[in-house]
């Protein structure tokens, strides 16, 4: 059900009983903490299911670049986040292309390590919970 998002959002915090955003930074304050609750829920299940501990979040792309969302992320999940780099499907695409005309050799891991050693990424390391 696309468009009305405000009015979707303030109807989910009636519904809790709860008061809704007043204004437009409260309403994206809002947005950015589900978004870090919904990855930091997802990274929670999959190590669930993969039995492999998770101890760090890479997030790349436009979301690389919101630094509020990097912060919370890694404080909800406990978790170092890793951002950037913000054209990392870009660089991905032209670094396969590459190997693929022989213009580069080795593994994707290779090629990660790559972008890695080029396009360091900023670190958010989680903060300590504060009581109250």
């Amino acid at each position: 059900m696309p468009g009305g998002l405000p009015g979707r959002i303030a109807q989910w915090y009636d519904e809790r009983g709860l008061p809704a955003p007043a204004d437009r930074p409260s309403l994206v304050r809002a947005v950015l903490e589900s978004l870090a609750q919904a990855f930091t829920d997802a990274v929670e299940r999959t190590q669930e299911l993969s039995g492999e501990r998770i101890d760090r979040i890479h997030v790349v792309g436009g979301g690389s670049l919101d630094v509020l969302l990097c912060r919370r992320l890694a404080d909800r999940s406990g978790r170092k986040v890793l951002a950037g780099p913000v054209e990392a499907t870009a660089l991905g695409n032209v670094l396969v292309q590459a190997r693929t005309a022989g213009a580069l050799t080795g593994t994707l891991e290779d090629l990660r390590d790559l972008v890695a050693r080029t396009r360091a990424p900023f670190v958010f390391t989680p903060r300590p919970h504060r009581a109250g």
